[in-house]
């Protein structure tokens, strides 16, 4: 599937979640809603943020995986690198009551995630010496 249809398909499955935006990113794309990003598009692949052990324990009952990187260059060239997405159920793929179901969640959790991250404190402005 082109990048465009597939975006298409994705944008599609996920109307029920209300506009979603792909940005093109590292040879994939993000799935973004609410200034988010709750998917990974990767391959022809929809992963869904599941950075938690609940959503990981449903999805691993689903037969879904991780998204796992392996970086061909730098210091950690060869490491598998999981980034807290897994693969979309296949059942959701043809249903998207059930998509928007896992999205829910996913989002609920990149909402979270956004949440923590505490906002980085200003640095102290310094006076200016006076010129005698």
């Amino acid at each position: 599937m082109a990048d465009d249809s597939f975006h298409a398909f994705v944008k599609e499955l996920f109307a029920g979640m209300g506009p979603v935006q792909i940005k093109r990113m590292f040879g994939g794309a993000g799935g973004y809603t609410d200034g988010l990003m709750f998917l990974l598009l990767a391959d022809d692949t929809i992963h869904i943020k599941a950075n938690d052990d609940a959503i990981k324990a449903d999805l691993i009952a689903e037969g879904s995986g991780p998204f796992v990187w392996i970086p061909q260059n730098g210091p950690r060239k060869g490491e598998q690198i999981d980034l807290g997405y897994w693969r979309l159920p296949d059942a959701a793929l043809d249903d998207p009551d059930e998509a928007v179901k896992w999205a829910r969640r996913a989002l609920a959790l990149a909402k979270a995630k956004a949440a923590a991250k505490k906002p980085k404190a200003k640095a102290p402005r310094r006076k200016a010496k006076k010129k005698r």
